[in-house]
C-alpha cells in the first residue's frame, strides 16, 4: 500500500470526498476483490528472528487494519497511516500518554466527557496536572501554556461547540516546543485537518462520524511524526487497546458515505438551528452555522462547514429538557453523535459533565432524516413545555 498523503505516481491528487471512496482498495487487477477481505487470525506464520515487518502476532498488527488507517491517515494529510483503537477513549488515553510524568497538560474546561474523566483521574493519581481554560479565548489559552508541556484542543468543542483559533494556538505550542494533541471528532477531516495547521496529533473516536453507523466503537490516533507514530503503536501493542477486524471492516465500510452523509447533516443542521433560534421555547441555541454565534466568523474561516450537532437550552431546566426529549417520536433520545439517525441528550445527565454545562441543554447530533420531518418533531416536542 502506498501510505503517502501526498499524490505520486501510483495515486492522483484526489479530492477527499474521492479519496474515502477510491482510498484503501486493492490494486486493480482482473478478479481482484473491491474491498480487502477480513482477516480473522489471533497469530501468523513466523520462525526465527522475525523482520521488522513481520507481523507476527495479531496484536502487533492485521491487515484488516490496514486500508481504514491508509484512507484516515491520507485524510488528515499525514505521512503515515493512522493507528486504530479498541474506542475513542482507548485512543485518547494513548495519546494522553505522551504527557510526560508530572506534565502539565491545558485542555479546554468543555471537553468530552470522557477525555475530562480520565484527566482527573490521572491529575489525582500524580500522573499529571490539569489547567482548565476557555479554549475559544485565545489569549487565555496562550497564557496557561507558561511552563505547559501538552496542549489539548477540541474544536468546536462537546458539547458547547465553542470554536478555537487553531492556526495560532498551534503555532504557539510549536514556538514553544509544546506538544499540541487535537481531537477532530466533531470537525472530521473533511471539515478541518488539524496536522496542516500545526498539530502534532490527532485524536478521532472513530465510533462517531468515520464510522457514521452507531454500530462500532473504535478510536484512531493520528501523526506524522515518526517517533510519536512509534511510542503510540508501542502503547497500543502493549496495553492491548486493539480495535476488531470486523470493526475496522466495517468503519471503512461506512466513511466511504461520509461526505454524503456529512453534506446531509449540516444541511439539516442549518435549518433547524435557525428554527429552534426563534422557536418562543428556547431560550438559546449554540451552532457555529448561525451568524449571531460567538464562533460563527471563525469557524467559516477555519472549517470547511460548521458540523452537524447542535445545543440549545429550553425552559425548565432540566426536568424541561428532560420532557422534550422524552415526547420525541423520530429523535431517538441517546448518547453518542454522528450516526444517520438523529440523536438527542441532555448532557448534564451525566455527574462527570462539567458543571458550566446548564442543566437544560440539549446536544442534538442532526442526522439525515427529512428535515421538515426532524422539525415537525422538534416542534411538537416542544410545545409540550
Amino acid at each position: 500500500m502506498n501510505f503517502s498523503s501526498t499524490p505520486s505516481a501510483s495515486r492522483p491528487a484526489w479530492d477527499p470526498k474521492t479519496l474515502i471512496v477510491a482510498g484503501g482498495r486493492p490494486a486493480h487487477a482482473v478478479d481482484a476483490p473491491v474491498n480487502y477481505p477480513v482477516t480473522f487470525t489471533s497469530t501468523y506464520h513466523s520462525q526465527g528472528l522475525a523482520a521488522a515487518d513481520e507481523r507476527v502476532y495479531a496484536r502487533f498488527s492485521n491487515p484488516s487494519w490496514d486500508p481504514f488507517e491508509e484512507v484516515l491517515g491520507q485524510l488528515e494529510a499525514a505521512a503515515r497511516p493512522a493507528l486504530v483503537f479498541s474506542s475513542g477513549m482507548a485512543a485518547i488515553a494513548a495519546a494522553l500518554n505522551l504527557v510526560p510524568a508530572g506534565g502539565v497538560l491545558v485542555m479546554p474546561k468543555h471537553s468530552y466527557n470522557g477525555s475530562l474523566a480520565l484527566t482527573s483521574e490521572l491529575e489525582a493519581a500524580g500522573r499529571l496536572i490539569v489547567r482548565p481554560v476557555d479554549i475559544a479565548d485565545t489569549d487565555e489559552v496562550i497564557a496557561a501554556l507558561e511552563g505547559a508541556h501538552v496542549l489539548w484542543v477540541e474544536s468546536p468543542t462537546n458539547p458547547m461547540l465553542e470554536v478555537a483559533d487553531l492556526p495560532v494556538l498551534l503555532a504557539e505550542t510549536k514556538a514553544r516546543g509544546i506538544l499540541s494533541i487535537v481531537d477532530n471528532t466533531f470537525a472530521t477531516p473533511l471539515l478541518q485537518q488539524p496536522l496542516t495547521q500545526g498539530a502534532d496529533v490527532v485524536v478521532h473516536s472513530v465510533t462517531k462520524y468515520l464510522s457514521g453507523h452507531s454500530d462500532v466503537i473504535m478510536g484512531a490516533v493520528v501523526t506524522s511524526d515518526e517517533k510519536l507514530h512509534n511510542t503510540v503503536h508501542g502503547y497500543r501493542t502493549l496495553h492491548g487497546s486493539i480495535a476488531s477486524p470486523m470493526d475496522t471492516f466495517l468503519a471503512l465500510r461506512g466513511v466511504r458515505t461520509m461526505a454524503v452523509r456529512l453534506d446531509r447533516s449540516q444541511s439539516n443542521s442549518q435549518i433547524l438551528a435557525e428554527r429552534l433560534s426563534e422557536h418562543p421555547n428556547v431560550q438559546a441555541v449554540r451552532y457555529p452555522g448561525l451568524k449571531q454565534d460567538p464562533g460563527h466568523q471563525r469557524a467559516a474561516k477555519l472549517m470547511s462547514g460548521f458540523g452537524a450537532v447542535i445545543a440549545f437550552q429550553v425552559g425548565g431546566s432540566a426536568d424541561g429538557a428532560d420532557k422534550v426529549i422524552g415526547a420525541f417520536k423520530l429523535i431517538t433520545g441517546a448518547t453518542s453523535l454522528g450516526g444517520v439517525e438523529t440523536l438527542a441528550e441532555r448532557r448534564a445527565r451525566h455527574a462527570s459533565e462539567p458543571v458550566s454545562v446548564p442543566e437544560n441543554l440539549i446536544r442534538l447530533s442532526v442526522g439525515i432524516e427529512d428535515v421538515e420531518d426532524l422539525w415537525a418533531d422538534l416542534s411538537q416536542a416542544l410545545e409540550q413545555l
